[in-house]
């Protein structure tokens, strides 16, 4: 039986799973909306530098209220702060750092994620849209992504399908899938249920979820 959260809580448990990630040393881009969440939870033993792709490297957390500084701002146009240490590039430099492949980790938003990895989080059609960002080029230059998203949407439809429905951000790059009710890993032998988020059981997420589901034989051993 699910356990229901309301979506600020549902938010901060998938942002703390998806820190879990982030090993110390790491560079990490944090993309718009529910990831920048992540920068909160770091824990203050891991040595990480936050990249973000308008020329920030070394985000801080969220500022306080006292701390908010207009100029200084995300990718999503959200304030943030700057870490000890941090510094500041144009835009061509930061792409520069993410098209190198300098980035080691990813953790991005996503509408849709298809069973081999393709990934859509850019455009619905017939929305208006400011620009396509940096995604496409972070998917293809981050050494791993890391999607996290509601497991389905607001009409309790899936968004882990077997083939995207929407404009795609990149074919075949996402890694790992985080949502509210599971995490499932992309393989060369399709996607893999790895872990169960407290209150679902396994029938259910693989009835909310489109796509070929395989899961990994360490569930049922816990589940027995």
């Amino acid at each position: 039986m699910a356990v229901h959260m309301d979506k600020a809580a549902v938010r901060e448990m998938i942002a703390r799973r998806a820190e879990r990630e982030i090993e110390s040393g790491f560079y990490v881009n944090l993309g718009i909306g529910m990831p920048t969440m992540v920068a909160n939870y770091i824990q203050a033993d891991k040595q990480v530098v936050l990249q973000s792709e308008n020329g920030l490297l070394g985000i801080g957390k969220f500022p306080e209220e006292a701390e908010v500084d207009p100029d200084l701002i995300n990718a999503g146009k959200e304030t943030v702060t700057a870490a000890l240490g941090s510094s500041y590039c144009s835009s061509a430099e930061s792409f520069a750092m993410i098209r190198g492949g300098h980035l080691d980790l990813a953790i991005l938003g996503g509408m849709e994620v298809s069973e081999r990895g393709d990934l859509a989080n850019w455009m619905i059609p017939g929305k208006m849209i400011k620009g396509m960002g940096g995604a496409m080029d972070i998917v293809h230059g981050a050494k791993k992504i890391v999607i996290i998203m509601d497991h389905v949407n607001k009409h309790g439809e899936p968004k882990i399908l077997k083939e995207c429905r929407l404009p795609l951000t990149g074919k075949q790059i996402v890694n790992r899938i985080i949502t509210d009710r599971a995490v499932m890993d992309v393989t060369d032998e399709g996607l893999v249920l790895v872990e169960v988020m407290n209150g679902w059981t396994i029938e259910e997420i693989k009835d909310s979820t489109e796509a070929d589901l395989k899961v990994d034989p360490a569930l049922y051993e816990q589940a027995r």
